[in-house]
């Protein structure tokens, strides 16, 4: 089996592949102090609650954006599952895929692992939109080649900004507002509208002059933990996959070994 770690800002979600298919997934907050043997602690007590023995992992992948985190998982994967890990964008790992841009290297590894997916799941155009620590849009052209795209701050920095400098407003859940009015009645209600449908405007109004500079049809294919919330609220995305960038990286796992 094949084990796969995406490495976030805010989290590392780990995943096993059985062929090519997501087995289960388990998710933990980065912190690049956390050591392999800590790691290891908390991944091996989850294997055997899933009923699988360590030595079934024959592959392990990592693909990170925070670079101090690869040293303490490239130990848990040598000293508990004696296995060499890939690291995406390297070696067996290369990426593969043209990154039509200023300064390819400055591409952060999720989001070439988007790319990597979606092309091969997706035909055309894409917009790709993944909702993390920030909101990144990315266009991805029908040959596979990333062009470009924004960066955004995501919604939850969005709202601890307002909260963390405001004195009277309160901490709210991101959730749809409870009307379809944009006219909020009490503060909860003006700040919930406030965040989600100023952040709707704001993807609404991106993926409009997106499309009008790609010039062609371009299909939006959504990632990230609140994707299925605002997909449930908006006609915006044409498809919503919460498991991209682990498949990106189960791609290229098994490119490596091809």
């Amino acid at each position: 089996m094949l084990l796969v770690a995406d490495v976030g800002n805010t989290n590392v979600v780990f995943a096993l592949f059985d062929g090519a298919e997501v087995r289960t997934r388990w998710r933990i907050a980065t912190d690049p102090r956390r050591t392999g043997d800590q790691y290891a602690v908390w991944l091996t007590q989850l294997l055997a609650l899933e009923g699988i023995d360590r030595a079934e992992i024959r592959q392990f992948i990592i693909g990170s954006v925070v670079p101090r985190a690869i040293h303490n998982l490239t130990v848990l994967s040598e000293k508990y599952f004696g296995v060499t890990p890939m690291v995406a964008g390297e070696g067996v790992a290369d990426w593969g895929v043209t990154l039509d841009v200023d300064e390819p290297r400055s591409v952060g590894a999720d989001r070439v692992l988007n790319v990597i997916a979606a092309h091969a799941k997706f035909a055309g155009d894409l917009i790709l939109i993944d909702f993390g620590t920030a909101t990144t849009f990315d266009a991805v052209d029908f040959t596979g080649a990333y062009k470009g795209g924004i960066i955004a701050p995501g919604i939850n920095l969005s709202l601890d900004a307002l909260v963390g400098n405001t004195a009277k407003l309160p901490r709210i859940a991101i959730e749809a507002p409870r009307t379809t009015s944009v006219i909020g009645r009490n503060t909860e209600d003006q700040m919930l509208i406030g965040v989600f449908w100023g952040y709707v405007a704001m993807m609404e109004g991106l993926i409009a002059k997106m499309r009008e500079e790609i010039g062609r049809p371009a299909k939006v294919v959504a990632t990230g933990g609140l994707a299925i919330l605002f997909d449930k609220h908006t006609q915006m995305f044409d498809a919503v996959d919460s498991d991209l960038t682990l498949e990106g990286l189960a791609i290229l796992a098994r490119r490596a070994i091809s």
